[in-house]
């Protein structure tokens, strides 16, 4: 199953009612086969600007995200819940990318950058790179001489 973050904005409401909102919110990933890994709550806060959702205007939100494993084809029913819920102003779900396994020893990270691995290859790839931006002029102008002194 890929992995996916949920930025959630909920409307303003007392923490026994947040806390009713996020259970329900975590029960429909629950039921569609989605595992939870991670809920960040970034906290309550002004929202930039106006937002009217279910008929009400918004101007302050708490906001949180998930990081969550689920099918595919479970994140569109996820986002026409979560529309539908009052209590959500809005939802985005992003494709959240895999962390990369490197291998890091402390002998190459001491190195100086010059002799670095990583580095080398971008000196070879800047090696062969021509600056396509350059300005060089063009001796066939029509011209039958050089109009500045050479």
């Amino acid at each position: 199953m890929p992995t996916y973050e949920l930025a959630l904005m909920i409307r303003a409401m007392p923490k026994q009612e947040l806390k009713t909102t996020l259970k329900r919110i975590s029960h429909a990933i629950f039921d569609r086969g989605g595992i939870i890994r991670n809920i960040e709550n970034l906290g309550f806060r002004p929202m930039p600007y106006k937002t009217s959702a279910h008929g009400v205007v918004h101007r302050e939100a708490n906001y949180f995200i998930i990081k969550m494993d689920t099918a595919t084809n479970a994140v569109s029913d996820l986002k026409e819940e979560y529309s539908r819920d009052v209590d959500v102003i809005r939802q985005r779900v992003f494709k959240s990318q895999q962390a990369a396994d490197s291998n890091c020893t402390l002998e190459k990270e001491l190195l100086p950058p010059a002799y670095r691995e990583e580095v080398q290859k971008m000196i070879d790839i800047g090696k062969t790179q021509v600056n396509k931006f350059a300005y060089k002029f063009k001796y066939n102008s029509g011209l039958d001489y050089y109009p500045f002194q050479k």
